[in-house]
């Protein structure tokens, strides 16, 4: 729990401000789950802070919502084409990829349970980035990162928004978005390798 707190205050995920009044106040919990090993053994415990979403008022607290998920088939037709012409292929798990989204609207939230500031227990948590669990996160994230990945030269699918294709003189590299995980394939090992940096 505060290890997820350190990484949600060095974020700048939110700024505590006097309760507004006549305004919708979104819920916070934890969640907890134990990651484990391929073995089976157990590999470290993570905690979560989520927005209870269920508590947002549409046209308030959000307007559009999305969440990337690419088609089957895409996977299908580039994990075949990987395989194919013996392409490395690179799985990545962004790390609180949720919080890297920007909000549009005004969202106030309640501060952690069991860590509510002593010095103003009554002021709420006025969010500055997208937390899990807020109805517009994975589309506030995923537009951040669409524009990330244009600005690199990336091209987006007009069949399957979670699509990425980058051209770079003979070699092609295709990127896949599944909500926060992201599948790279090239036919240029050294293209990847740059990409990766950047990311």
């Amino acid at each position: 729990m505060n290890d997820e707190l350190t990484a949600l205050h060095s974020n700048k995920t939110w700024e505590l401000v006097p309760r507004p009044p006549n305004t919708n106040i979104v819920g916070s919990k934890w969640v907890f789950r134990t990651k484990y090993l391929s073995n089976g053994s157990i590999d470290r415990f993570k905690a979560r802070l989520v927005a209870q979403g269920f508590t947002q008022t549409p046209g308030l607290d959000y307007d559009y919502t999305f969440n990337p998920m690419v088609k089957a088939s895409t996977v299908c037709v580039i994990l075949t084409l990987a395989v194919m012409q013996h392409w490395p292929l690179h799985q990545l798990d962004v790390n609180n990829a949720f919080l890297n989204g920007l909000l549009s609207n005004l969202v106030y939230m309640e501060q952690p349970p069991g860590f509510i500031d002593p010095r103003f227990p009554y002021h709420v948590c006025r969010l500055r980035k997208a937390l899990y669990g807020l109805k517009q996160a994975p589309l506030s994230w995923f537009q951040r990162f669409i524009s990330f990945l244009l600005h690199l030269g990336f091209i987006g699918s007009k069949a399957d928004p979670s699509l990425f294709i980058y051209h770079h003189n003979t070699a092609t590299l295709y990127l896949l978005v599944y909500i926060d995980d992201i599948i790279l394939t090239s036919s240029n090992h050294f293209d990847i390798q740059t990409i990766l940096d950047k990311i």
